[in-house]
């Protein structure tokens, strides 16, 4: 996660720094925008006033005016290539010149009808609006467990968009970093919010979620580490996460599922269940493995 200050209208001209946080955005994989649903006096807001659906309009289109910018500067250039018949360029012409009016309409970019073969040909540009979006509604904390009815307007825009929405609370968030674990417990369940759903913890579930990323994990006698990979990997791609020679020499891998861990209580538990097993090359990675990885050096 890339924190960045707040956009203000007139971004993708400059104004604010708007630039230099644009760039950090087209580093990203997916934009988590932070919507504010909550009044608070105390609390100044840049528009004056708080409004959901327009913030989220005027940051929605600083990103399409940047990236029409971008489009419009990159068809001068490749236009000039496919007079010159280089290869490639009259492809990417052509996804350009479906992606310039989408943008001059104030559409973002990931709603364009392009195939995969078409958005590698522009993948380049780093496209601001073509990222995918979690609305992240930051409501007070009374808000938390049912959001409220400014949450209620943002899930509908979500939903036309095909965007996904989680509540959170900065405020929640921010009181949880000082407390014990018996009173953050404590804390969330006079909020009326279960163990394991606060707004980060759901917000780092829907972003492994919206970038198809998987979680395994190596175990030890002194430590325990999770892995992050790809949804789909096959067990030598994940073993190459930890190391390239395990990917190279890779020979098998001993799995235990995660739940079958812990309701054994131990590897040697697990394996005396009949939960273990051996695993070849082929074997896709599922979220939660619990893997040791055997492999010629």
């Amino acid at each position: 996660f890339v924190d960045i200050a707040g956009l203000v209208e007139g971004a993708s001209k400059g104004e604010g720094l708007g630039n230099q946080f644009l760039a950090n955005i087209r580093e990203c994989d997916a934009v988590v925008h932070v919507v504010r649903c909550f009044v608070d006096d105390n609390i100044i807001h840049v528009s004056g006033s708080v409004d959901p659906l327009r913030d989220i309009e005027v940051i929605s289109l600083e990103l399409i005016l940047a990236d029409l910018a971008q489009v419009e500067k990159r068809m001068d250039r490749v236009r000039k290539d496919a007079k010159g018949k280089k290869e490639g360029a009259a492809e990417e012409m052509a996804v350009l010149e479906k992606l310039q009016p989408l943008l001059d309409a104030g559409t973002p970019a990931r709603q364009a009808d392009l195939g995969d073969d078409e958005w590698k040909a522009v993948q380049g540009l780093g496209l601001l609006s073509a990222k995918p979006v979690i609305y992240a509604t930051n409501v007070a904390d009374g808000d938390l467990a049912s959001g409220n009815a400014m949450v209620e307007t943002v899930r509908e825009l979500a939903a036309s968009e095909g965007a996904s929405v989680v509540v959170v609370s900065a405020q929640v968030e921010a009181e949880l970093v000082d407390l014990e674990d018996d009173e953050r417990s404590t804390f969330l369940e006079e909020l009326g919010v279960p163990a394991g759903e606060t707004g980060l913890e759901k917000l780092i579930r829907e972003a492994y979620q919206l970038l198809k990323l998987r979680t395994y994990f190596t175990s030890g006698e002194t430590e325990t580490k999770a892995w992050t990979i790809k949804e789909g990997w096959r067990a030598p791609q994940a073993a190459g996460v930890i190391h390239t020679d395990f990917e190279k020499g890779f020979i098998r891998a001993e799995t235990i599922g995660y739940e079958d861990l812990v309701e054994c209580g131990s590897e040697k538990e697990a394996k005396a269940a009949g939960k273990a097993r051996s695993e070849g090359k082929e074997y896709v990675v599922q979220e939660g493995d619990v893997m040791l990885f055997r492999f010629n050096v």
